[in-house]
């Protein structure tokens, strides 16, 4: 099978589709992190190229409701929620049978301008190995519902809030938006394990 990561630099879902067994290249403006086949640009110039699933991970900054007070505050931000919100569409609509898009919980704004497409499920990290909480919505085409695969909850509830929602209380920095974009490594292993043998047996 071949798979398609767009928007991705840390390799963690491009290389847990590998795992299993797949071609599958991922493509971001920045060079990936980790040694593996990548393409270092814009991901539209290969969207076209025979692949049989996309798993996308467009940027979020504009379009999702944490930071949805920032649009009262900066005019400028109108403008690039309009670039990330057709964006997002391009990929939805891209020449692809399966596909799976990530992002948080949109504000309304952002609903709006991907004509108020409904994500078919939201994910936390939880569900997945993860003693942390994180919405995260998957907007889902051709594709089934993403199984949980190691239920941590009750554990997690013991857990401070600090150590349960890192990505909120991840300090400041010039890469704080970068550390919060990466899949976590049970999301990735769930995605490659349940939708890589969904379409091989659904082409049987």
């Amino acid at each position: 099978m071949r798979v398609l990561v767009a928007c991705e630099f840390s390799g963690k879902v491009r290389d847990a589709f590998r795992q299993c067994g797949h071609t599958a290249v991922s493509a971001d403006i920045l060079p990936s992190e980790t040694p593996g086949e990548h393409y270092q640009g814009d991901v539209r110039d290969i969207m076209s190229d025979g692949w049989d699933l996309m798993i996308a991970h467009p940027p979020c900054t504009y379009l999702a409701n944490s930071g949805v007070s920032w649009l009262y505050k900066d005019e400028s931000r109108w403008n690039k929620l309009d670039s990330a919100a057709s964006f997002f569409l391009e990929l939805w609509n891209a020449p692809i049978k399966k596909i799976c898009i990530e992002n948080p919980i949109m504000h309304k704004h952002g609903r709006e301008r991907i004509g108020n497409l409904q994500y078919t499920q939201i994910i936390h990290p939880w569900q997945f190995g993860h003693t942390e909480t994180k919405a995260t919505c998957l907007w889902l085409k051709g594709l089934p519902l993403l199984q949980p695969t190691n239920n941590v909850k009750a554990l997690m509830d013991t857990l401070p809030k600090n150590q349960t929602n890192k990505c909120h209380y991840m300090a400041p920095s010039k890469d704080r938006s970068k550390l919060r974009s990466i899949t976590y490594s049970g999301i990735a292993q769930a995605l490659a394990t349940q939708y890589g043998n969904y379409i091989l047996q659904d082409d049987v």
